[in-house]
């Protein structure tokens, strides 16, 4: 199977290969979108249609300019050729503006993207309560000396594109921004206690037998081989465990590494399993060293009826005393982006393929901007997830403009220069590392598919006791309301990278930056 897949990652780098591909998976996308959409619209709302879509539209995009450049410059050839200088440039001018105006990625459509999104696009309009021992707080650590893959040769997740070293100093040095310690041991400690304050009203660290739950995202898989594809980065999975378990005092047994609905990659699990093989180490089917994930019925019956959208949650999380949500960063279909609060999809039981999935109308915006449910309120706000939540981490260390695919896109944004992003997001607020990870995306793509209101989710965590949409949220159904889950707000430019605590004019975001020297 490994030597299958290394040849069909070795056929797609071959460029005339890969120009094929995309060609016969765009034609492939039309059809099927056409054949089932048309008998019956209201399919295009369809999850899977809503995938499709992205690659249907860029290949008629793309079609539309190539045969509209090719007939300009036919044409343009002939009047040359007739001594017909004045129509022949004329020509030339319509294919070169075709080719500039059609293609997807062009300067004009990203600017265009731009524009569209100032209509909603506000800065420094703090909403919501911001929450953390320095409310509102998001650490941001950069390491350029990180990722030096060249995009390439092998696959970005291998060791010798990845510095462990390096990323461990990252790992720490954000804890340290984000607790204001200089010592891992009182970082760990200062996460726990304030925890258990919030929670417990307890002045305690972690106890013995106390079970901590870290959920990675490993949505592009599909066996126990290892992905070429966006998932969670080995090296700083292993850079968590050794500082949760050295300095944070957690005992192997009582960690479980998990993403219930997808597997564990060969990458991660050899790599952080020879390190701490008392870890458990939890995926959707099991095998290998991995453990089948169970799950707790009806754990989650959503503020609204959500249709055949998956009830249970996995036992381990259920059982969890602390839960550690480690997103990444990147973009999604449908949503705009996918970070801390769509992670926790994975924990309910739904399948590894992804098509066979339900998902219900509040796993998007509304197009027109007006104001409805949406389930990741009620994700952060469940009790055995957002609530149950101790630290919140976005992975940077590639990031993507896609939900899926090889990481493709260096980021042009300051301070990555043309690099990988080298960056780990962390935060006791859901909703502040999330309206952050959305910031940095949406400026870096503003044309990624569905980024338009792609920030009303966060407003709704933020605003969840009384939200623009006016929805009762209470995802347990025990007549509990929700109250604000945190603190949402854009920064004031993608220069500066301000929020209002920042500025000092309001009470939303700190975003503290740390550069690993």
């Amino acid at each position: 199977m490994k030597k299958h897949f290394a040849s069909w990652i070795k056929f797609l780098k071959d460029p005339f290969a890969a120009r094929i591909s995309i060609i016969v998976l765009g034609i492939t996308s039309t059809v099927w979108f056409l054949v089932r959409v048309i008998p019956k619209p209201q399919r295009a709302t369809y999850p899977c249609m809503r995938a499709a879509a992205p690659l249907m539209s860029g290949f008629v995009i793309w079609l539309m300019a190539t045969l509209g450049t090719t007939f300009a410059f036919v044409k343009a050839r002939q009047h040359f050729r007739r001594t017909r200088y004045a129509a022949a440039a004329l020509f030339v001018l319509a294919g070169l503006v075709t080719a500039f105006f059609m293609m997807p990625d062009s300067p004009v459509n990203a600017k265009t993207k731009s524009a569209e999104l100032k209509i909603w696009y506000k800065p420094n309009v703090p909403l919501g309560e911001a929450r953390g021992m320095f409310p509102g707080r998001v650490a941001w650590g950069h390491n350029p000396k990180i990722a030096s893959w060249d995009g390439t040769t092998g696959f970005w997740w291998e060791d010798r594109f990845n510095n462990q070293p390096e990323t461990d100093k990252l790992f720490a040095q954000t804890l340290f921004t984000l607790t204001n310690t200089k010592n891992e041991k009182k970082a760990w400690d200062a996460l726990f206690r304030f925890f258990n304050k919030k929670k417990h009203n307890t002045d305690a660290g972690y106890k013995a037998g106390q079970k901590v739950a870290i959920k990675i995202n490993q949505n592009n898989t599909q066996s126990l081989e290892s992905s070429d594809e966006i998932n969670a980065n080995p090296q700083l999975i292993l850079s968590l465990l050794k500082s949760l378990i050295n300095q944070g005092g957690v005992p192997q047994e009582n960690i479980t590494v998990t993403d219930p609905s997808r597997f564990m990659t060969n990458n991660i699990y050899d790599k952080c399993h020879a390190a701490f093989p008392n870890v458990h180490y939890v995926d959707h089917n099991g095998g290998n060293g991995r453990e089948k994930a169970t799950f707790v019925e009806n754990a989650i019956p959503y503020s609204v009826d959500n249709g055949k959208v998956r009830k249970d949650l996995a036992t381990c999380i259920v059982e969890a005393d602390y839960i550690i949500n480690m997103a990444l960063l990147k973009g999604h279909v449908s949503q705009g982006v996918t970070l801390c609060a769509k992670n926790y999809f994975g924990c309910t039981s739904i399948e590894d393929d992804w098509r066979k999935n339900a998902h219900s109308s509040g796993f998007s915006q509304n197009r027109d901007g007006s104001h409805k449910y949406l389930v990741f309120v009620d994700y952060l706000g469940h009790k055995d997830l957002g609530e149950k939540t101790m630290l919140f981490l976005i992975d940077g260390i590639y990031g993507n403009k896609f939900v899926d695919k090889v990481p493709a896109y260096k980021w042009k944004l300051a301070p990555f220069n043309n690099n990988w992003p080298n960056s780990l997001f962390a935060s006791q607020d859901g909703v502040a590392i999330d309206a952050v990870g959305l910031d940095f995306i949406i400026t870096e793509w503003p044309d990624a598919p569905d980024m338009m209101y792609s920030d009303y989710s966060v407003n709704e965590s933020a605003l969840a006791g009384n939200p623009p949409s006016g929805v009762v949220y209470d995802p347990e159904k025990d007549g509990t309301r929700l109250t604000s889950l945190g603190t949402s707000e854009h920064w004031n430019n993608p220069v500066d990278k301000k929020y209002s605590r920042n500025l000092k004019t309001g009470n939303g975001i700190e975003l503290v930056y740390k550069k690993v020297e």
